[in-house]
């Protein structure tokens, strides 16, 4: 049968051609236009799906980065530790014990200073006291207001621990006493204190001045 135009044209490689090269469309709406329902497509669920694991992976890469791995002197026994801690103690002790021992140290120095002054007062006074004595065995502080002000100045130092050394008597004590003179006595086993020439001052134990005296020893 004669047939006009291009052969091409009626070539049935041409049409398989054609049908080859026909644009593919593809519905890529997640929402069906005829139902209304929400589209899951394998693509979309794959995606979901390595999100999800991408997620988890980069918590627990944080959870481990954040993690501090404790480095090996850290991770010593504990007896280390505990030796440390001792050494810690005792030197705390020994600088509390040091403290202490100042303190006291410096307390005791405080007291004995203060003490040394208020003896180098009552031995510069020592000799007012005699003067004091010497009036009082001539008469001449029987009364009146030289009497008075005697009687008040011996009465402050007693406040200071000032005791007067000027007993007869008793037995003699080189400690406290210093004798000048010795002479028999009468009825008696031990050496004693007949007569007082000069009294005699302590304060606190300490014997500031040995008091001078006549010793009666036995016959």
């Amino acid at each position: 049968m004669p047939h006009h135009g291009n052969d091409a044209e009626h070539s049935p490689s041409n049409n398989e051609g054609n049908e080859q090269h026909k644009p593919v469309i593809r519905d890529n709406r997640k929402v069906d236009p005829e139902t209304g329902a929400a589209r899951h497509t394998q693509g979309s669920a794959a995606e979901s799906n390595a999100a999800a694991e991408g997620d988890a992976l980069s918590q627990a890469e944080e959870i481990l980065n954040g993690m501090e791995v404790p480095a090996e002197e850290s991770v010593a026994p504990g007896a280390a530790a505990e030796a440390e801690a001792a050494e810690l103690r005792n030197d705390l002790l020994r600088l509390q014990a040091e403290y202490v021992n100042y303190r006291k140290r410096v307390e005791r120095d405080r007291a004995v200073a203060g003490e040394m002054a208020v003896i180098g007062v009552l031995n510069a006074l020592l000799p007012v006291l005699d003067d004091v004595d010497a009036a009082r065995q001539h008469g001449d502080l029987v009364d009146g207001p030289f009497a008075a002000i005697a009687a008040k100045l011996e009465n402050a130092l007693k406040t200071y621990g000032l005791e007067r050394i000027a007993e007869t008597g008793v037995e003699f004590d080189p400690t406290i006493h210093e004798a000048l003179i010795q002479q028999p006595g009468e009825d008696i086993e031990v050496d004693t204190v007949s007569q007082v020439l000069r009294s005699g001052y302590r304060s606190g134990g300490r014997v500031l001045r040995a008091a001078q005296v006549i010793v009666a020893v036995p016959a």
